[in-house]
């Protein structure tokens, strides 16, 4: 699976990091283009800036994608469209592809929200737009690989490729045909508008995060009879059967009390959400499983749930309290970062080891009881809980990381029993 994870989280961060890339070699017709091979004379399109950060909203209507285009005498085959090539660009609201593309990039036309036509010329021999779709499409595989707003899937496609709709906030309904076996992770990521959606038996396969960030979804529908997905109990959701896993979840989901996993982005990016109730039959809360639902207020995790993944609650702003079970016996790195309006944390007896950064950045927690199961307080574990006051170590631990405590601002006391052997660089900068 791709690591979109700090694409979409940390969007901001990564502005500040990028430091350089290759800039275009040459703009044309309003269309910026880099050599790809001086001896084939090709050449892809771009974006104007030396990074993608800089070109956003640079190409904005209609945008026609020649076959050649000539520099400086020579003729070059425009025969590539560049990762991000329109990254951003909200103002673009047409594409036409001639026939000499043979490759699009990753992004190509991630957030394009304006875009409302897609047209492949006839006679590319990769990609088409049948049917007067308003999409890509790979001729070979039958996958739909990027659509927009007005794009209706024709019968013909088999596969709803990986990041196809991601972000297009201006979709607000789609048709998934009998035909389609596929839905590949990001598919419909960020896609605001949805309300509903309905998963056609004919479907095999549905990749992480595929409906991830549809704030808008009121209603998930599984269709009866499909062999590996399904929505009982009306639960509005996506569930895996075989394994009993919640896949996809929207702000009107009832965890069905047979339901052992929570997946990976099963609620993400889910503002609606206000409350859930998460059955004992649960075990298992997977990656960003809640992540930026910031209409939770309040969470308690059964006795049943034995591990609580990595980023499973971050960024869930309205969280006041949380209840973690006895079986839990790790927290994951990130679970609970940014969870700013915490102020009360009960932490299960069986819990080992507090991930990294698990808590960090919970600047309204005031006080914390670390249960003397935990033997390792992790990386930057409450670092910038700056509500803090005190803390006491138990003496069931004996490992302190790095930064663990690090700009706790408002701490005054630290109780640091014997057990404790190890204590990282910089475990309590900043504190007193």
């Amino acid at each position: 699976m791709k690591n979109n994870y700090f694409k979409h989280l940390f969007t901001a961060l990564l502005l500040l990091c990028v430091t350089a890339a290759t800039a275009h070699d040459f703009e044309m017709g309003g269309i910026y283009y880099n050599i790809l091979s001086e001896d084939n004379k090709t050449v892809e399109v771009t974006y104007k800036g030396t990074s993608y950060i800089e070109y956003s909203n640079e190409y904005s209507g209609s945008v026609v994608i020649p076959e050649t285009v000539t520099h400086n005498g020579t003729t070059y085959s425009v025969t590539s469209i560049g990762g991000s090539a329109f990254e951003g660009c909200a103002g673009l609201t047409s594409i036409e592809i001639g026939n000499s593309i043979t490759s699009i990039g990753t992004y190509a036309f991630y957030g394009c929200t304006g875009l409302i036509n897609i047209v492949v010329d006839e006679g590319n021999s990769t990609y088409d737009s049948r049917d007067n779709c308003n999409a890509i499409i790979e001729t070979a595989t039958n996958k739909l690989i990027a659509g927009c707003r007005n794009t209706v899937i024709p019968n013909s496609v088999t596969n709803i490729g990986g990041s196809a709709f991601e972000r297009c906030a201006g979709l607000t309904s789609i048709e998934i045909g009998n035909s389609i076996t596929s839905i590949e992770t990001y598919a419909f990521y960020g896609c605001t508008g949805l309300t509903s959606i309905t998963i056609p038996n004919s479907v095999t396969s549905i990749g992480d995060a595929a409906f991830a960030y549809c704030t808008g979804l009121t209603s998930i529908i599984v269709e009866s009879g499909n062999m590996y997905y399904d929505s009982r109990d009306n639960c509005n959701a996506i569930i895996e059967t075989a394994t009993n896993t919640l896949l996809a979840g929207c702000q009107n989901t009832i965890i069905p009390n047979d339901v052992t996993s929570i997946g990976t982005y099963a609620f993400h990016g889910c503002t609606g959400l206000t409350s859930i109730t998460i059955p004992n039959s649960v075990t298992s809360i997977g990656n960003s499983a809640f992540s930026f639902c910031s209409g939770l207020t309040s969470i308690t995790i059964p006795n049943s749930v034995t591990s609580i993944g990595a980023w499973a609650f971050q960024y869930c702003s309205g969280l006041t309290s949380i209840e973690i079970g006895n079986s839990v016996t790790s927290i994951g790195d990130y679970a609970f970062s940014f969870c700013s309006g915490l102020t009360s944390i009960e932490i299960g007896n069986s819990v080992t080891s507090i991930g990294d950064y698990a808590f960090s950045f919970c600047s309204g927690l005031t006080n914390i009881t670390i249960p003397n199961s935990v033997t390792n307080i992790e990386y930057g574990a409450f670092s910038n809980c700056s509500g803090l006051t005190s803390i006491v170590i138990p003496n069931s631990v004996t490992t302190i990381g790095n930064f663990a405590f690090s700009d706790c601002s408002g701490l005054t006391s630290i109780t640091i029993p014997n057990s404790v052997t190890s204590i990282g660089n910089s475990a309590f900068e900043g504190c007193i």
